[in-house]
């Protein structure tokens, strides 16, 4: 009887100490439930819990539901909130406005070299989030971004001329800037009120997303796309120091590895996702999808990199900006 006690109270004290190394991680991602990235980050969570036997689980929170991405990463930095797949808030350190340069990347291939593994703004990032408390776990590439309207284009691969045409932007300065490059009057709005500002007519269109963004949240005030190519949509996958540390060595190289295999599969489809969203916003919705030359495109990214890039680069630190570009070769 005395060893059968003494070996049901070891067995008990094995498992309690199981469930105390259990860590149930909280993640926010900015789409609604079911959308491209929803459901990736679910196949990514269904893949830590198998590769950790348990001991890790990724709890997924869609739609800004832990808050607005810039208050999340505040919160990540301060591990009030353990993880997040979503853009850079540069809020806290404005070099972090490298990650959207508008036309930094031309094509894909170039976005790759760029974003990806061992890419310059790859790794200038991940140091940027390192002086925050924060890990990069991953760099999610999303699309190229573009305007959409509630209205006709006017002049949209003419860069030398006024529209006329009022549209909302994020509240970061290198999209202010590229809206009145492109011939926009750009109007910043947070973007919990950007729809409404477009159906009020605040606002006749958006500059600052891609078209599975505005599929997403714009497609009732959408009738014409303009794939700019206004800049390269990064998010990362982040987690706080602090939950990170939490994990036994086992369990941080499992999620790491999880991350690392999550980021590779998306670079293998992403081109392609953002043909599908731009068809379904003519197939669905009706949507005008804007045929642009390659000289138009040229023609853009040459008055943006001109009239933009000198005064963004002053707002992140010319030097410091200036050393990345000089890696990137522009």
């Amino acid at each position: 009887m005395k060893h059968f006690l003494t070996g049901t109270a070891a067995a008990a004290l094995m498992s309690l100490a199981g469930l105390a190394q259990a860590a149930d991680l909280k993640m926010s991602h900015v789409r609604p439930q079911d959308t491209t990235i929803d459901k990736e980050l679910r196949a990514f969570a269904a893949q830590v819990d198998e590769a950790t036997g348990g001991d890790v689980s990724v709890s997924i929170f869609p739609a800004s539901a832990l808050g607005d991405y810039t208050t999340v990463q505040e919160r990540i930095s301060v591990g009030a909130i353990d993880m997040a797949t979503q853009p850079a808030a540069a809020a806290v350190d404005r070099r972090m406005q490298i990650s959207s340069f508008p036309y930094l990347a031309g094509n894909w291939a170039e976005a790759r070299a760029i974003y990806g593994p061992d890419g310059p703004v790859r790794n200038v990032m991940a140091e940027l989030y390192a002086k925050q408390d924060i890990t990069m776990l991953a760099a999610y590439p999303v699309y190229f971004g573009g305007v959409a309207l509630n209205t006709d284009p006017v002049s949209p691969g003419d860069p030398s001329q006024s529209n006329g045409i009022k549209v909302r932007v994020p509240g970061i300065k290198s999209f202010q800037l590229t809206g009145e490059a492109l011939g926009y009057i750009p109007s910043p709005i947070p973007f919990s009120e950007a729809f409404t500002a477009i159906q009020t007519g605040v606002v006749d269109g958006v500059i600052g997303s891609g078209a599975e963004g505005y599929y997403a949240s714009f497609r009732d005030v959408t009738k014409a796309y303009v794939p700019a190519n206004t800049h390269f949509e990064v998010w990362y996958m982040i987690i706080s120091n602090g939950s990170l540390a939490e994990l036994d060595a086992e369990d941080q190289e499992a999620l790491k590895a999880a991350a690392a295999e999550f980021e590779a599969q998306r670079w293998t489809v992403a081109e392609e996702d953002q043909g599908k969203w731009e068809q379904r916003l003519a197939d669905d919705l009706g949507a005008k999808i804007v045929d642009l030359s390659d000289e138009e495109l040229g023609a853009m990214a040459a008055k943006v990199r001109s009239d933009v890039w000198p005064v963004v680069l002053e707002d992140v630190g010319a030097e410091w900006g200036q050393g990345i570009l000089d890696q990137i070769g522009k």
